[in-house]
């Protein structure tokens, strides 16, 4: 059990860590310019672009290996580690303007012809494996559920990708960080309400819940940046969410330091 407790610590960490290194990236980026990008996703052009892609993956990687505390809390993990990846892989169709040296999109479409192949290929050997693993015992309705929404996510990826491409270059990035943005506000507030049940604590003390909170503000920008004509509302949205992402995980690693699972 403590090795079990000791992986699922440094899954948490490891997540913090890939967030603060995506974070200094983009700040070293920026002071070698007088401005920013008006998206994180538009670094994918910069020289940020390595740590972009190897820190979505990353944690892609982590939400979707991490146990969650209850069986639809490590569903939207597990669907949230399959949108991570299509957000790296499949990069904005706007380069931007700002970077010390800023890439093009020339090689796009070539790029996500490959990677997102190789991508559903490997998506669908996890699942044709773990319907081999389970091919001896009877799994509970939730992990059915669990599994049938992956294979739902992989199918649609699949239908899209090779039935509507154009589409897909064009919306797969914003639609699959949609996706895992919506997944990750939903576990936070889940560990909110298992929080409050556990410790009895307020709504006003209950850190998670302030974070959902945050989160789910944060949403604020987007008529501010619209209607207001603000270019940047894009990555101060993208930045707000992705800061509380990382001091989700931070505050849940330090509460279940020795417990591992609540």
């Amino acid at each position: 059990m403590l090795d079990a407790i000791t992986t699922w610590r440094y899954l948490r960490l490891s997540m913090v860590g890939l967030v603060v290194g995506l974070a200094f990236s983009v700040a070293y980026e920026r002071s070698l310019v007088d401005c920013f990008q008006t998206s994180i996703s538009a670094y994918y052009y910069t020289p940020v672009h390595s740590w972009f892609v190897g820190g979505l993956i990353g944690v892609g990687v982590c939400l979707f290996a991490l146990k969650g505390n209850t069986q639809a809390e490590d569903t939207l993990l597990d669907l949230a580690g399959m949108f991570a990846p299509i957000v790296a892989l499949v990069p904005t169709p706007d380069p931007g303007t700002c970077a010390s040296v800023l890439g093009t999109t020339q090689d796009r479409n070539v790029n996500i012809a490959n990677n997102v192949r190789a991508l559903l290929a490997l998506e669908l050997g996890a699942l044709i494996l773990a319907a081999y693993l389970n091919r001896r015992r009877k799994p509970p309705r939730s992990e059915v559920v669990d599994y049938v929404l992956g294979a739902a996510v992989w199918l649609t990826t699949v239908v899209t990708f090779f039935f509507a491409h154009h589409f897909f270059v064009r919306n797969a990035h914003f639609v699959a960080a949609t996706a895992m943005f919506l997944c990750i506000i939903a576990v936070v507030w889940i560990n909110a309400l298992s929080y409050k049940e556990q410790t009895e604590a307020s709504s006003l003390a209950n850190r998670y819940a302030a974070i959902a909170a945050a989160m789910v503000a944060s949403f604020a920008v987007i008529p501010v940046g619209l209607f207001g004509d603000w270019p940047y509302w894009v990555i101060v949205l993208e930045g707000l969410l992705i800061a509380l992402f990382a001091l989700f995980w931070g505050m849940q690693t330090k509460e279940l330091w020795d417990k591992g699972i609540r």
